[in-house]
């Protein structure tokens, strides 16, 4: 697991909370001791010397596979209320809307900040968000731009698949019209769906611009009927987890693909639904004739304030291991 892994008794105060429907967990305290300051020196540290932090608190028996985790520590830019490093099970994430609205949420309830503007720094950049009286948070997210149109996969048992390569804090490919029809009950479906592609992005070298693997697949369809929202979507996040969020910086992808194609004007509101039905409200403003800045708009709500214990002799202390889905043929 690591060096540094825990060999006694040790204890991590965490706070729960999810952004419509998306659990983020945040820890207050008992993590590992990061020396350095800044969002990336600590994802870098808790990568390479203490990853059993993110084992414990995201795999089963203490965790399921949709949980976000964020780690809490002091940033590089003073003018950050926090530094915070996401992760989840496939990995260290360099953002997460869904999970900043959480944190801002966390903040508030343990007294931090309080209504108002806020800094957050993440291993991506400096996001800011706007917490407001009646509990939502919007997120002004980082330049976001789309480096590839109507990029075609051939995936194996769907044929040739389009799809946009885009930024928006996390690399996405997104499809719209294809695949497996976006509504809840098809979930299984969906999920086979994108597994597939993201198989064959991974295998066929497809990359973001700098050479990242593209390691969200998102879906559009139409809002089902009743749904007051301009489109539905299906996130698969890495490690195969999906979203029961929106996804922010989906929603963000979304956007920066929406104003290149001239789709969406600058400032109007865009409801983007998630695959259970609940919306984020974005909008972007331009930033020059590539890259756009996001805003989004959601809500969090507290769901616990718990203790998360982790005893030596434990054979599950470090979590339930299992493979990763994308490895397999």
């Amino acid at each position: 697991m690591s060096k540094n892994e825990p060999d006694a008794v040790r204890r991590l105060r965490i706070i729960d909370s999810h952004t419509v429907g998306e659990p983020t967990r945040v820890v207050i305290s008992g993590g590992p001791e990061v020396l350095e300051k800044g969002a990336v020196a600590a994802r870098d540290f808790l990568r390479d010397e203490a990853d059993w932090m993110r084992c414990c608190l995201i795999n089963e028996p203490r965790g399921f596979d949709a949980v976000v985790g964020a780690f809490l520590c002091d940033p590089v830019d003073e003018d950050c209320v926090s530094a915070v490093v996401f992760f989840n099970n496939g990995g260290y994430l360099p953002s997460c809307i869904h999970a900043t609205i959480g944190v801002i949420r966390t903040l508030e309830h343990m007294g931090r900040i309080g209504i108002g503007r806020h800094r957050l720094e993440t291993s991506a950049g400096v996001v800011t968000a706007q917490l407001s009286a009646d509990g939502s948070v919007t997120v002004e997210n980082m330049p976001s731009y789309r480096t590839g149109k109507n990029v075609v996969l051939d995936v194996p048992g769907y044929g040739e698949v389009s799809g946009d390569i885009a930024w928006g804090g996390n690399w996405f490919f997104l499809i719209a019209g294809q695949g497996p029809p976006v509504e809840q009950s098809g979930i299984a479906d969906l999920i086979a769906f994108s597994m597939a592609v993201r198989r064959v992005l991974d295998s066929s070298g497809v990359r973001s611009e700098d050479g990242a693997l593209i390691d969200h697949v998102e879906v559009f369809g139409e809002p089902r009927e009743g749904l007051d929202a301009d489109s539905q979507n299906f996130v698969l996040c890495p490690g195969g987890a999906y979203d029961r969020s929106p996804c922010g910086t989906g929603t963000s992808a979304k956007l920066a693909c929406l104003a290149a194609d001239g789709d969406l004007a600058e400032g109007k509101i865009f409801r983007q639904a998630g695959i259970v039905g609940t919306v984020f409200e974005g909008r972007y403003r331009r930033i020059d004739a590539e890259r756009i800045t996001p805003i989004v708009t959601g809500k969090a709500w507290i769901t616990a304030e718990s203790e998360i214990i982790i005893e030596p002799d434990d054979p599950f202390r470090f979590g339930i291991a299992t493979e990763n889905i994308f490895k397999k043929n």
